[in-house]
Parts: structure tokens; C-alpha cells; sequence
């Protein structure tokens, strides 16, 4: 029985989560909300999501937002894929800290850097303090390789990995050879690759 149900637009950070939802491998239902149409902003959905933003699942009765807890939700209820190392592993540390790492101090300096905001007088007054600090401490988590956890790829690579090929993409990231190496290993999953060619195909069907 399909239990999830994945609201969903390909332009946006819902790709974090359904290349997630392809990892784990459960059936899930995928429903698609035009943007160009507000149908983000409708009452239907800002019941699901008051943001009114995409990505969200709703599993059974439990409604999660935001790509990376979607991500660490996902990864914990279906143990089965081996996403996450188990809660007394000496890994889940460093799992938890890259992961929180991408959505806390990744994300915003990328979105400061392509938006030209300017930087503060007091860099520690920013959760991730600069943008060069930020790029440097990702490097090293991800130059351990060939995942965040070494051998072992996990949800934190899903997230990280997607954060790191969106700056790329948008050159709103150094392309540094680590970075490069490291998104050419992730998107080499079957999974990634399912997920970016449906939504390939979502985005011929929203422009048709």
C-alpha cells in the first residue's frame, strides 16, 4: 500500500527529496504543485505546509517539511536502505553534523553569495560565519571520501551532494576539484539518475 505521498516541484528543493524517496526505494505518490499557478499557496496545501513551500511528505498521518529532515526522517523509518548509521555508531556524530552543516551554514552563505547580500561587520553574528569558512569546512568533509562517511554513502550525501550541484550549477560555489569529484560520484547513484529523469519529464509535461 502507498503510505506516502510527495508534494512535489522540479524546480525547486523538492529534487533533495525525491532523489531521497528513490534511495529508499518505498512506493510513494507523487503530487505535483505548479508554482507558476500558486498552487503552493492554496488552503489545501497550507495545511500541509503553512510556508506554503515544496518539499513535504506526508507519511500515514505525519507530515515532515524541509529537504533535510524529509531526508533524516526517511532515512531512520526505512532502516532497510541503510541510509543512516544506527543511533549508537560513533558515525551517527559526524552524520548529524554534516547534514546540519548543509541546511544551517551551507545553504544561507550560497544564497547570500548569489544574491550579492552584504556581509555583516561581525561574521559571527552569521550562523556560518563567511563564506569562505563555509566552503573550506566543506571541502574537508567531503575530501574524505568518497562520502561524507567515508565508504559508506548515506542521506547526508543526498543532501549535501544536492546543495553542492545546485551551487555548481549556479556558480554560486567554487568549483573546486573536490567538489566536482564528489558530485561526480553521487550523481552516479541509479537512484539520483531515476529521479532526475522523472523530473526531466515533469518539467516537459509543466511546459507542454
Amino acid at each position: 500500500m502507498v503510505d506516502i505521498t510527495f508534494f512535489h516541484n522540479p524546480q525547486s528543493r523538492a529534487r533533495i527529496a525525491h532523489w531521497m524517496l528513490e534511495e529508499v526505494g518505498v512506493p510513494y505518490k507523487t503530487q505535483l504543485l505548479r508554482l507558476d499557478r500558486g498552487e503552493h499557496k492554496v488552503p489545501e496545501y497550507l495545511a500541509v505546509n503553512p510556508m506554503g513551500k515544496v518539499p513535504a511528505i506526508k507519511h500515514g498521518d505525519t507530515v515532515i517539511t524541509e529537504a533535510a529532515a524529509i531526508c533524516a526522517y526517511l532515512a531512520d523509518t526505512f532502516p532497510a536502505a541503510n541510509l543512516a548509521p544506527p543511533t549508537n555508531s560513533p558515525e551517527r556524530g559526524t552524520y548529524y553534523r554534516w547534514m546540519f552543516f548543509g541546511a544551517g551554514c551551507v545553504e544561507p552563505a550560497i544564497v547570500d553569495y548569489m544574491f550579492k547580500r552584504p556581509q555583516v561587520d561581525r561574521p559571527g553574528a552569521l550562523g556560518y560565519g563567511s563564506y569562505a569558512d563555509t566552503l573550506n569546512a566543506l571541502e574537508q568533509a567531503v575530501s574524505t571520501g568518497p562520502f561524507i562517511l567515508g565508504d559508506r554513502f548515506s542521506a547526508a550525501d543526498v543532501y549535501i551532494g544536492s546543495e553542492i550541484g545546485w551551487g555548481l550549477m549556479t556558480k554560486a560555489l567554487e568549483p573546486r576539484k573536490a567538489f566536482q569529484e564528489y558530485v561526480g560520484r553521487c550523481t552516479e547513484r541509479p537512484a539520483f539518475k531515476r529521479a532526475a529523469a522523472q523530473d526531466e519529464k515533469y518539467m516537459k509535461d509543466m511546459q507542454a
